[in-house]
């Protein structure tokens, strides 16, 4: 069985959130998701639309998520690795090269974003009365 990982913070649930889910669940046969915690992203100076406790009740009803864990900082990542047997790690391409240095661990995979949406995209058009559009 192939263990993958991938964190992030699914803030604002869209379509790119969804794709990169499914993209890494594709890669193995269980996935961990570490969705970011308030207070890891009040330390990166991010602020959420919805709290932590919801946002990771979302990406737990998600299919193919196997499993949500909390994402307290940075530094975690070696340790969520080791404690959940994982055998790939997956991150979006512009994070591309930082996490190498996991490679003496498992692999490490950069899947391109979904392109023309994020959440601060999301965030500026709701900010500006504009509806999202396909």
């Amino acid at each position: 069985m192939k263990r993958v990982i991938t964190y992030g913070t699914f803030d604002l649930f869209h379509i790119g959130h969804l794709n990169i889910l499914k993209r890494a669940r594709a890669l193995g046969d269980y996935l961990v998701v570490a969705v970011s915690t308030d207070e890891f992203n009040l330390g990166k100076h991010k602020q959420c639309i919805y709290p932590y406790s919801h946002r990771a009740k979302i990406v737990e009803a998600i299919r193919f998520v196997d499993k949500v864990i909390p994402e307290t900082s940075w530094e975690q990542k070696l340790d969520d690795i080791k404690a959940h047997s994982i055998d790939i790690f997956v991150i979006g391409h512009d994070w591309a090269g930082k996490f190498d240095f996991l490679k003496k661990y498992c692999e490490v995979v950069y899947l391109p974003r979904t392109e023309s949406i994020s959440t601060s995209s999301i965030k500026n058009t709701v900010q500006n009365g504009k509806s999202i559009s396909e």
